[in-house]
């Protein structure tokens, strides 16, 4: 008796341990109550109470246009390359990544994106999405940024690295060690180019479970090229522990479309295993600016409130 008294002290001590520590989204918390929500995760990592964290609220009438951020230039995101993506339901393990949403695609080959008002370039390592409830994106958005504080149903994160160091661990030793190119994703047309991606989701659908997948070029996931030149930038830090601060944050415009149908076909993930909780509102709120600048490449230096109150006087003085 006394064997086996010990036997449950030490289970239960492991189990305790495991999950002390252990952060996690609200969504998850129903199941795992002693994990760590966001807002205890600077007891995990203290740098998630930092002056710098992401995502934020973009108010268009107090971003500042700047003349220095042009088009971006992409390297090799129209090429398809040889090697087969990744892609991986990376669960929930506690430990600090670039990638949370727990769907990752790891990129065998490296496209580069600079200009921009970037010092250097970066190469990209991975992509990953955020979301709500994908099979109702009205009533839970996804999208960890927002605009004007209206939310997307999801949020597409493309993860770079300085060009100059081998991982990301390297590159958490700069400043400037990373650049997060962000994309809205609203409901709407279905988007033929995902179908690859998303035809995988059955197999993914448990933690640890990868599948591989013919690789794309980045771009046939983007928006056109010519609707690249108008978004947001700031400084600001990986969303999810260890809140690494030393992100180059582009936020575009134009978000991508998928169908409400494509939207749902996320909703056949789980957290862990089979009868964990289903993947949801997987994302990070809002934190303070703290005196920060949001910048605006605008295309033209007319910014978007400006545009609507310049739109509103010619009509006020073609009626007089």
């Amino acid at each position: 008796m006394e064997l086996l008294f010990l036997a449950l002290l030490c289970l239960h001590i492991l189990k305790t341990q495991a999950l002390v520590g252990h952060w996690c989204y609200r969504s998850q918390k129903c199941e795992q109550p002693q994990c760590e929500g966001p807002l205890q995760w600077h007891q995990i990592s203290a740098a998630c109470k930092g002056n710098r964290q992401s995502p934020v609220n973009i108010v268009t009438r107090n971003v500042v246009y700047d003349q220095s951020l042009k088009p971006l230039t992409f390297e090799g995101y129209d090429v398809k390359g040889s090697a087969k993506w990744l892609l991986e339901n990376n669960g929930h393990t506690g430990k600090y990544s670039p990638a949370c949403s727990w769907v990752k695609v790891a990129l065998d080959s490296s496209p580069k994106v600079g200009g921009g008002g970037l010092r250097r370039k970066y190469k990209a390592i991975e992509f990953h999405l955020h979301w709500g409830l994908p099979r109702e994106p009205q009533n839970i958005p996804g999208s960890e940024h927002s605009i004007d504080g209206e939310r997307y149903p999801m949020e597409l994160h493309i993860v770079h690295i300085r060009e100059d160091v081998p991982d990301v661990t390297e590159a958490k030793k700069t400043p400037d060690g990373l650049a997060v190119l962000a994309f809205f994703i609203k409901a709407d047309e279905e988007n033929k180019n995902y179908a690859t991606l998303l035809s995988k989701l059955e197999n993914i659908k448990y933690k640890g479970q990868s599948a591989p997948v013919d690789p794309l070029p980045l771009s046939s996931l983007l928006p056109p090229e010519e609707d690249l030149g108008r978004y947001y930038r700031y400084e600001g830090s990986l969303t999810s522990p260890d809140c690494y601060e030393g992100v180059i944050w582009t936020v575009f415009e134009k978000p991508v479309e998928l169908s409400l149908i494509q939207l749902s076909q996320f909703s056949a993930l789980h957290f862990e295993g089979s009868n964990s909780t289903l993947m949801t509102e997987n994302f990070r709120p809002a934190q303070p600016l703290n005196g920060r600048r949001v910048l605006w490449s605008g295309g033209s230096s007319v910014l978007p409130t400006a545009r609507l109150l310049l739109l509103l006087l010619a009509c006020s003085l073609s009626s007089l």
